[in-house]
C-alpha cells in the first residue's frame, strides 16, 4: 500500500500533507511487493502522482521512465520528425525548425542545459524573454512550446509540461480593417502605372499585377495560393478552392472581368496563372510582397497589406448578410471559431440586433420627453 503526501516548502503557507491545490513537491511512502519505500515522486501534481502510483502497484515495481536521460537536442529532432512524418505544411515545418533548431538548441547549450530533464519552469520563462518577440508572437510561439514538451510528456521523457505553468501574455487583437472603395480604386488604378526595373511602365507586368490584385480580392486567397493558382482549377468563372473533410468541393464565383484578365495574361509556365514553377514558393511570395508594398506606395494607399485583400473579400459578404459559417467555409477556415475571431465586429446581423437591442430601452426617454411636449 502506498500514499502520496506532499512535503511543503519552507515558504508555503499550507501545512497539510493532503493539500492538493499548492505546487510543493510530492512523495510517496509505504511498502512495494513486501518491500518498503519512501522517494521522492519528483512531481507538483497530485493526479500525475496518483497516477503513477497505481501504475507501480498495478505492476509491483517502480517504472520511472521520466528518469530517462534523454538530451533536448535528440527531443527536438525526434520532435521535427514526428512533425514532418504528420505531412504538416512546410510553412509549419520551417516555423518549427526556427523556434526549436535555431532559438531552443542555442538557448539551452547557452544555460548548459544538456539533458531535456534539466529545462524547468523558469527556463522556459527565460527563453520566451530572450527572443524579444511581440505579444501575438510570444503568444504562438508559447503554444508551439507547450506542444514540444507535451510530446514529450506523451514519450515519457518528462513526468510534467513545463510550459503549462508559464502564463500567456495578453494579446490585444486588432480589428480587422478591408480596404475601402476609394483605396481599392487607387490600388487598380496604380496598377496602370506600375514601373519595371527600370522605372519605365511594363505594358506586361501591369495587367498581371491587375489580375493578381483583383484575383486577392474576389476570391478570399492567401498570397501563396494565389501564385501557385493553377490554370485547371478555373473552370469559365468558377474557381475551385479546395475539398471539405466531408467529400464536398468549395467553389467560388470570379466576375467575368476578372475572368477576362486572367486568361489574357501570359505566363512561361502554361500550367500556372503567376508562378513559373521553377523558384521557390517562400521566394515567390516574398517577392510578390514586395512588389504589391511598392503598389500600395505608388498608390498612395497608407497602411497597405496584401492580406487586407483577404479580409475586403471577408468583410464585403458578411455586410451583404452572408451567414458567418459560410463566410467561413470560403476562407478554408479549419473551424468557425477562427472566423469568429477576425471578423466578428463585422456581421451586420449581429450589428443591426445590438441597434435594435438599444432601441429598445428608448421608452423611458418618452415617457420623460411627452408631458413637456404636451404642455
Amino acid at each position: 500500500m502506498l500514499t502520496v503526501y506532499r512535503r511543503h516548502l519552507k515558504a508555503c503557507p499550507y501545512k497539510s500533507r493532503r493539500y492538493r491545490r499548492c505546487r510543493c513537491p510530492l512523495w510517496v511512502a509505504g511498502t512495494l511487493a513486501g518491500e518498503p519505500l519512501k522517494k521522492s515522486l519528483d512531481l507538483t501534481s497530485w493526479e500525475a502522482a496518483q497516477d503513477k502510483v497505481r501504475l507501480w502497484e498495478s505492476r509491483g515495481r517502480i517504472e520511472d521512465r521520466s528518469q530517462i536521460r534523454i538530451t533536448v537536442r535528440d527531443a527536438v529532432q525526434k520532435f521535427l520528425e514526428d512533425a514532418a512524418a504528420r505531412y504538416l505544411k512546410p510553412g509549419s515545418l520551417r516555423r518549427l525548425a526556427t523556434i526549436f533548431s535555431k532559438q531552443l538548441l542555442p538557448f539551452a547549450e547557452m544555460r548548459g542545459l544538456q539533458y531535456l530533464s534539466q529545462v524547468s519552469v523558469d527556463e522556459v520563462r527565460q527563453f520566451r524573454a530572450s527572443l524579444h518577440n511581440s505579444a501575438n508572437t510570444s503568444q504562438k510561439k508559447l503554444e508551439s512550446l507547450r506542444s514540444f514538451f507535451r510530446f514529450c510528456c506523451d514519450s515519457q521523457w518528462i513526468a510534467e509540461n513545463p510550459a503549462n505553468l508559464v502564463k500567456a501574455p495578453k494579446v490585444t487583437q486588432r480589428p480587422t480593417m478591408p480596404f475601402s472603395e476609394d483605396e481599392m480604386k487607387k490600388i487598380i488604378a496604380g496598377c496602370d502605372q506600375y514601373p519595371n526595373c527600370h522605372g519605365n511602365y511594363d505594358p506586361e507586368y501591369g495587367p498581371r499585377l491587375k489580375a493578381f490584385v483583383l484575383l486577392l480580392r474576389y476570391s478570399g486567397l492567401r498570397i501563396g495560393d494565389a501564385l501557385m493558382l493553377e490554370r485547371k482549377r478555373l473552370k469559365r468563372d468558377r474557381l475551385f478552392l479546395y475539398t471539405q473533410k466531408t467529400g464536398t468541393p468549395v467553389y467560388v464565383p470570379l466576375p467575368p472581368e476578372l475572368v477576362a484578365v486572367m486568361n489574357s495574361c501570359s505566363n512561361r509556365n502554361p500550367e500556372y496563372f503567376f508562378w513559373s514553377g521553377e523558384s521557390k514558393l517562400t521566394t515567390a511570395a516574398g517577392n510578390q510582397r514586395k512588389y504589391l508594398n511598392k503598389l500600395f506606395k505608388l498608390a498612395g494607399v497608407r497602411g497597405g497589406k496584401p492580406h487586407r485583400f483577404r479580409d475586403t473579400f471577408a468583410v464585403e459578404l458578411l455586410l451583404a448578410d452572408v451567414p458567418l459559417e459560410r463566410v467561413s467555409i470560403l476562407l478554408g477556415h479549419s473551424s468557425i471559431k477562427v472566423t469568429e475571431k477576425y471578423y466578428s465586429p463585422w456581421v451586420k446581423s449581429r450589428q443591426d440586433q445590438l441597434e435594435a437591442d438599444v432601441r429598445k430601452t428608448w421608452h423611458s426617454i418618452q415617457d420623460a420627453v411627452s408631458p413637456v411636449n404636451a404642455q
